[in-house]
């Protein structure tokens, strides 16, 4: 099934005989906005000297086989499965909103998380079957053996790498924000759930007896989808090539160093670990000039300012005209607009509004014209906006984003509106709050983005220092704890109790 080249063993094969000092790391990522994130840093590690092997599916739609900045390992499967695509997020974006339309009704709410299991098991099974694949090819096996990789880079939202790098004997360094059926820090940090919400619970830190209830209940799924779901997938794979009596949970908890994609300038205070490496907005980066049609527009906007908007692809499918929503209250502002927007040009779009196909979101939202960021709450685009300074309209669509926008109002910085609630007239009044000097947006997300910045390493520095530290000492094993080794009744004293009980 795996089909070798040339090309592919002699990358291999160069890897043994450079005569630089950098070091020669094996990658291993995950499809959609996860491979944005991990891109961005293997260009700094290749602009920093170090060799770089990509191992990518023959069928990805995101992880190019060619690129200047490493070499692909490309394996042939005869079928793969990104997350990201539209036909494939279409039905949990359907089955989320009509959840929240209809309150949470009991139907609805199974619909939704029916859906996401689904994804999440059809999401496991191929990553591992693709691992198989390479595990059961023994001369690719012992090329990668014989390329002497210095460490395993690789995202745990799925567990193949996890289980190549342990295969292989590597160090694992984790660029992680979440780990297959949950948030990172659970699998790695106390978490008590009495003020740690987990992923779905929509809590913040402080929570009423309700909320705590709340907060159980959702961490249950979770552990329904991790122990039904997720350890099963890969289960046959660790007991026959590592070993019987571990799963890829613990294979993911023995990991040497975590760079966790957070900023508590963001998150909720935590319990954390020492070979926790914080990470949070290390894409981000200062603005650069924008084109000069686009440049002309936001100085035209006069003292008001620019509405920069942008939503992906997310809205495209649904069954409900929110693009005329938001084109007739944008038409009521005295703000410009910029609206990144792939459908149809609404009917009611004003004069004040710039719609585009495609846009530098980092620039505009580094630019001095720009009073607001509209957007469905993702990760990468809370982080540009802190890092700019950039208040926040947050419209939640899926999955984490209900989770990040909590946070965002928590903090001061954001007005969030529901999508099966919104209307012309909410959302103008949101705009308007949002730009009235009054208001703390503005100044809230100054204070934050003020600590953001306000580090003795910036966080890519972060990264390049934590992955040459496991290089140069080839493990990191001093600073993680071993009770991820621990039974259950051992690590919450269960057996002691018992004993004093007799």
């Amino acid at each position: 099934m795996f089909h070798r080249t040339a090309p592919l063993i002699a990358a291999l094969l160069w890897t043994q005989t450079s005569l630089t000092s950098a070091g020669n790391i094996l990658v291993y990522p995950v499809e959609g906005s996860r491979w944005v994130n991990m891109n961005i840093i293997l260009k700094e590690l290749h602009r920093r000297g170090h060799e770089l092997t990509v191992v990518r599916s023959s069928m990805s739609l995101q992880v190019p086989e060619n690129a200047p900045h490493y070499r692909s390992l490309t394996v042939r499967v005869s079928e793969a499965i990104n997350l990201d695509k539209p036909d494939q997020t279409a039905l949990l974006l359907k089955n989320t909103i009509e959840s929240r339309r209809s309150k949470w009704s009991v139907l609805a709410l199974i619909a939704a998380y029916q859906t996401f299991f689904n994804l999440m098991e059809q999401g496991n099974r191929v990553s591992a079957e693709m691992l198989r694949t390479i595990l059961e090819d023994k001369t690719l096996i012992k090329n990668l053996q014989n390329a002497k990789f210095d460490l395993m880079l690789t995202d745990p939202f799925y567990g193949s790498g996890v289980v190549l790098g342990s295969y292989l004997g590597l160090p694992i360094v984790l660029n992680v924000r979440w780990i297959m059926s949950r948030e990172a820090h659970f699998a790695i940090a106390p978490s008590p759930l009495s003020y740690i919400p987990t992923f779905g619970s929509e809590l913040s830190d402080r929570m009423t007896f309700r909320d705590r209830l709340k907060n159980l209940w959702h961490h249950s799924l979770i552990q329904y989808l991790d122990h039904m779901i997720t350890r099963p997938a890969f289960q046959a794979l660790v007991s026959e090539f590592i070993d019987p009596k571990a799963d890829i949970f613990s294979l993911t908890q023995g990991a040497d160093l975590w760079l966790m994609r957070v900023d508590f300038a963001f998150e909720f205070p935590r319990p954390t670990m020492p070979n926790v490496a914080y990470v949070g907005g290390f894409q981000c980066k200062p603005s650069s000039p924008l084109p000069d049609e686009l440049e002309l527009f936001m100085q035209t906007s006069g003292e008001h300012g620019v509405i920069v908007m942008c939503f992906g692809t997310r809205f495209e499918g649904l069954d409900f005209n929110l693009s005329e929503i938001f084109a007739s209250a944008n038409a009521r502002l005295p703000q410009k607009v910029v609206w990144r927007h792939g459908g149809p040009k609404p009917s009611t779009v004003g004069n004040n509004t710039l719609i585009l196909d495609w846009i530098p979101q980092n620039d505009l939202l580094g630019h001095p014209k720009t009073k607001v960021f509209i957007t469905h709450g993702g990760t990468n685009g809370i982080y540009e906006a802190i890092y700019h300074g950039v208040p926040i309209l947050a419209i939640p669509l899926i999955l984490d984003q209900f989770d990040n926008v909590v946070r965002l109002k928590a903090k001061g910085i954001a007005e969030v509106l529901e999508v099966t609630e919104l209307d012309v007239d909410a959302l103008t009044r949101s705009l308007q709050n949002i730009v009235d000097e009054k208001q703390p947006y503005m100044e809230n997300m100054r204070k934050i983005s003020s600590l953001h910045h306000d580090t003795p390493l910036k966080p890519m520095d972060s990264i390049i220092f934590w992955l040459e530290f496991v290089m140069r000492h080839k493990v990191a094993a001093h600073l993680h704890t071993e009770s991820y080794k621990m039974s259950w009744f051992a690590y919450y004293n269960v057996d002691i109790f018992a004993f004093q009980c007799l």
